[in-house]
């Protein structure tokens, strides 16, 4: 009796047109909404990513290579996931809030050593060489958690429109206390069509098929606002057929090894 009750409450509902549905998702209602639901997957994903560690270190039983390479690709998607439902709450908040108020003692290899880990799965899967060029001077005082996040952003958009080649991810010194950190790929470049759009957040998918980043752009567009945050400027170099660069330089000053 109650089951059916119940079913007559929804039935009674009026429906949602179209129209008013799009309604829903515009202005400050539609934000909210968004952030509702990047709150809400955020908490699955989570448990997937664990569930596949988990299963991936053999804890609940042996796996085969096969086997810990599909793990490791379920990983990396639910990574990904999360990386953007993250994305929508930082834009939501304005997107360039330094977790890390103050610079704190961090190492660059580790940074790289992190970011490896998280997107060799799919470099793997797609046969990619993946590079890693650390400084002299490893220990620097900076930002790191917003370092992380701009270069496993920009090193999982080169991996997944490459085809062929490799990707490199690099930190060069350029004086003592500035460092230069880059994410170069081999992939077929960004059409100057697509280079006005490129940052924003939402934009249409365009009808170019070589236009191939995110149509939310919202990884670009974080990006770009951690960066200048930083105190930096997100650059872009592509050339047609051959690759694209993303730079920018940073102020960190070096620290001794044994700084806390």
């Amino acid at each position: 009796m109650k089951a059916c009750a119940a079913e007559r409450r929804v039935r009674s509902r009026p429906a949602i047109e179209p129209e008013g549905l799009a309604d829903c998702f515009t202005g400050a209602r539609g934000v909210e909404l968004v952030v509702e639901l990047a709150h809400d997957l955020r908490s699955p994903l989570t448990s997937i990513i664990f569930l596949a560690e988990t299963l991936q270190l053999g804890q609940t039983g042996p796996v085969n290579d096969a086997q810990r390479r599909q793990l490791g690709l379920i990983r990396s998607a639910a990574l990904g996931l999360c990386a953007s439902a993250s994305n929508v709450l930082e834009l939501a908040r304005g997107g360039s809030r330094l977790v890390d108020r103050d610079a704190a003692p961090f190492s660059i290899r580790e940074v790289f050593g992190a970011v490896r880990d998280l997107v060799n799965p799919l470099a793997e899967e797609k046969r990619l060489e993946l590079r890693f060029q650390a400084p002299a001077s490893d220990r620097r005082l900076g930002h790191e958690r917003a370092l992380s996040r701009v270069l496993l952003n920009l090193t999982t958009n080169a991996l997944k429109f490459t085809e062929r080649g490799h990707v490199e991810v690099a930190a060069r010194e350029t004086n003592g206390t500035r460092v230069e950190f880059s994410v170069r790929d081999t992939g077929p470049g960004v059409d100057a069509a697509a280079l006005r759009t490129l940052y924003q957040p939402f934009r249409k998918t365009p009808s170019s098929p070589r236009y191939h980043f995110s149509s939310s752009g919202l990884g670009l567009t974080i990006c770009r606002k951690l960066v200048t945050a930083m105190g930096s400027e997100l650059t872009l170099k592509t050339h047609p057929g051959r690759g694209t660069k993303f730079a920018f330089e940073l102020e960190l000053a070096p620290t001794p090894r044994f700084a806390a």
